[in-house]
């Protein structure tokens, strides 16, 4: 399960893909129509910010902007950069990987084959998926209602 906190942010970087390019948002105007609380999203943008992913402007046209096309970051990205791993076990994490204390051998492990599955099948989706699909795939639905 994620968190709220990444929920969050996947909503607001889906704000800012959706807007035009080079457009800056104020956090207040992310925050009404997205109904995050904007201390919260203050410090979710600031973690986005310094991971590369937007960027702040001031002044009168100031707030944040995407600094990646939608195209180049995935929600897999995300996650990870909020929540941390996606694993269920950390011998299966990607980055924080290690051995499960009461493993006697990970090769024959049934529990780690199992969710070894699991985990492939989900980093495929969120690996591969990125803003820009999310998007495509809003707006088809939008077209079929």
């Amino acid at each position: 399960m994620i968190s709220q906190k990444a929920k969050y942010a996947l909503r607001a970087l889906l704000v800012l893909c959706k807007a035009p390019a080079e457009t800056s948002l104020m956090i207040g105007e992310i925050s009404k129509t997205q109904a995050i609380p904007k201390k919260f999203l203050e410090q979710i943008l600031l973690e986005l910010k310094r991971a590369g992913i937007v960027s702040s402007r001031r002044g009168r046209l100031g707030g944040y902007v995407l600094l990646r096309p939608a195209d180049k970051l995935t929600f897999g990205e995300v996650l990870r950069l909020i929540d941390g791993p996606i694993a269920p076990l950390p011998c299966l994490s990607k980055i924080a990987y290690r051995r499960c204390a009461d493993c006697q051998d990970e090769a024959t492990c049934e529990i780690r084959h199992v969710f070894a599955g699991v985990v492939n099948a989900q980093r495929q989706v969120l690996d591969h998926t990125t803003f820009a699909d999310a998007i495509r795939k809003d707006q088809a639905l939008d077209a079929v209602l």
